[in-house]
């Protein structure tokens, strides 16, 4: 990270040389490491974003990829069940990874990278047109057709184990990024990797708890 600051005129110089003088330079300041000092750079020292791994690239495209089927299970919520929890979880879930693709559209369109993976061969397809069980977790086209069949109950409990299933995924997909030499040295991109985790892993918790809880809602 690169700072530029100004440097302060003359304590008690005169308002009339003041004002003859030039402006002043910017100075460039790089901070130190953790205990190390600041360096002062030369003034035609130009800021550079942090060079992007591919790993980064293929991680945003495949949660693109991946959120959009988590939206297409929510969206079969209002027609197959009337379960009030569920339907604010559902609610949550939409509207959180709705926001989270266009952020990640928005990260990769900056870069000048595609919007989707580039998959020759690309196997199963789901009724979007997305590649199945490419991604960790995602709901294989059997999954999402029993989902899409079911009614009440049975979708209630398909529903949440699925997204337990699909949420999984999505952790084990953040942790294979840390784990690549050079990947998630992005802010933005850490930012967001570390918030998803932390929000899957608390929606991991609530479902679990529904899926307990299952018996005695259903006597309400």
């Amino acid at each position: 990270m690169l700072l530029a600051v100004s440097a302060p005129p003359a304590l008690f110089s005169s308002p009339t040389r003041a004002q003859q003088s030039a402006p002043a330079t910017p100075v460039v300041v790089q901070p130190g490491a953790p205990g190390k000092p600041t360096k002062t750079l030369p003034p035609s020292t130009k800021g550079t974003l942090p060079p992007r791994s591919s790993a980064d690239v293929e991680f945003m495209q495949g949660m693109i990829m991946h959120h959009q089927q988590a939206v297409e299970m929510t969206a079969l919520i209002p027609s197959h069940t009337e379960n009030k929890n569920l339907r604010s979880l559902g609610a949550r879930i939409s509207s959180s990874q709705s926001d989270e693709i266009k952020f990640m559209q928005r990260w990769l369109a900056a870069r000048g990278e595609p919007i989707s993976m580039a998959m020759p061969g690309m196997p199963d397809m789901d009724k979007s047109g997305h590649p199945m069980a490419l991604m960790p977790g995602m709901l294989t086209p059997e999954q999402m057709d029993a989902l899409r069949k079911s009614k009440g109950p049975e979708f209630d409990h398909l529903f949440l184990t699925g997204m337990i299933q699909h949420h999984n995924g999505a952790l084990i997909m953040v942790k294979d990024l840390f784990d690549t030499a050079g990947a998630g040295q992005d802010a933005d991109l850490f930012n967001f990797a570390t918030d998803a985790d932390n929000t899957q892993r608390a929606e991991i918790k609530i479902m679990q708890t529904m899926l307990e809880n299952k018996p005695s809602e259903e006597k309400q």
